[in-house]
């Protein structure tokens, strides 16, 4: 996906995200790829909270994760993303984390949708253009 990304952000792993075995735990990974996600809405003039306010509640309904090689305490990473639209409700966002000598990390694939103040799905015509038609 490295070259078919249309957003990155780099990290590098805390000593606390690692388990005894010295790896980062499973479930650390997620925490970095659902920042990865809020600063790319960000970086595209969306703030989370304030399409919260607005009655816009963007929510993942299925996450899928391939894990391929461990990080350690450390390591420098991006976290790499695509946005794209499935279907007229919902989105998804494909998410690779690369070690900074290119080693694939780990694959994810998140799909959402967007629920407005009622609890239904559809996309406010702002967001829209971010996801495409």
């Amino acid at each position: 996906m490295t070259t078919d990304h249309t957003f990155a952000l780099d990290f590098s792993v805390r000593d606390y995200e690692c388990d005894l075995q010295g790896i980062v735990n499973n479930a650390v990974y997620q925490n970095y790829l659902e920042h990865a996600r809020h600063q790319f809405l960000r970086s595209c003039g969306f703030d989370f909270a304030q399409l919260h306010r607005e009655g816009h509640d963007l929510v993942i309904t299925r996450c899928e994760l391939d894990y391929k090689h461990p990080l350690r305490s450390g390591d420098a990473f991006t976290v790499y993303l695509r946005a794209e639209r499935q279907g007229r409700v919902r989105f998804v966002f494909a998410q690779e984390i690369r070690r900074g000598d290119g080693t694939l990390i780990l694959q994810g694939r998140f799909v959402g949708t967007c629920l407005n103040s009622n609890g239904r799905p559809g996309f406010p015509a702002k967001l829209d253009a971010l996801f495409g038609p």
